[in-house]
């Protein structure tokens, strides 16, 4: 979750009361942007090893895949992820070839091998064989991704009516969230889509002009 600004009100919030609602200042000062990555566990509903901080290279995505594959180093893992080129960086091949033990030659990123282009290491990421596993979503469906749905209760939580008075400030109640959904509230998310196609009716067609 990308661009979570840091917002400070320039005035207080007047609480509601008798005949007014809640009245919010709308002038506001910015202290910044952060990023969260985190991963969520559809078995359980809590969020695992979650970072949050200024950059999302590299290095920043596959620290949290690794601490999550810690709690459990000898389990099978299966990452679900979105189309961007992050999750199919070469410092992520070069993990999860350590992490299974792997000594095969990985290639030249841009060259040759595993770490030639983007669909060889996806198709490296996917294969069933392996104990590590990342899968991403198809183009335009983002909603597939469970933790969509938790980053959205991040919002409404924390972040849309939040007060910040800095990055620090951002960070910590973002890691308190997490950290009381863990305790009070998670649970695994209900799909109520069936998958049955809407129904659409046949316009009729006028006469041939």
């Amino acid at each position: 979750m990308t661009g979570i600004q840091a917002v400070e009100r320039i005035a207080r919030t007047k609480p509601m009361k008798p005949g007014q609602e809640e009245r919010r200042e709308f002038e506001y000062k910015r202290h910044g942007t952060q990023c969260l990555i985190g991963n969520f566990e559809v078995a359980t509903g809590e969020v695992i090893a979650p970072t949050v901080q200024q950059t999302r290279t590299e290095a920043d995505f596959v620290r949290p895949i690794a601490a999550t594959v810690a709690t459990d180093p000898e389990a099978g893992w299966i990452f679900i992820a979105d189309n961007l080129t992050i999750p199919c960086s070469e410092s992520l091949v070069c993990y999860v070839a350590e992490a299974c033990g792997m000594e095969e030659d990985l290639g030249k990123k841009g060259n040759r091998g595993v770490l030639r282009s983007v669909a060889t290491r996806k198709a490296f990421f996917m294969d069933p064989s392996h104990r590590l596993r990342l899968v991403s979503v198809p183009k335009h469906t983002s909603w597939l991704n469970q933790i969509e749905i938790w980053f959205s209760i991040l919002v409404r939580r924390v972040i849309k009516r939040g007060n910040f008075q800095s990055v620090s400030d951002l960070r910590e109640k973002i890691l308190a969230c997490i950290g009381y959904f863990k305790e009070t509230l998670a649970k695994p998310f209900k799909w109520t889509f069936t998958g049955r196609p809407l129904n659409v009716g046949t316009a009729k067609q006028g006469p041939a002009r």
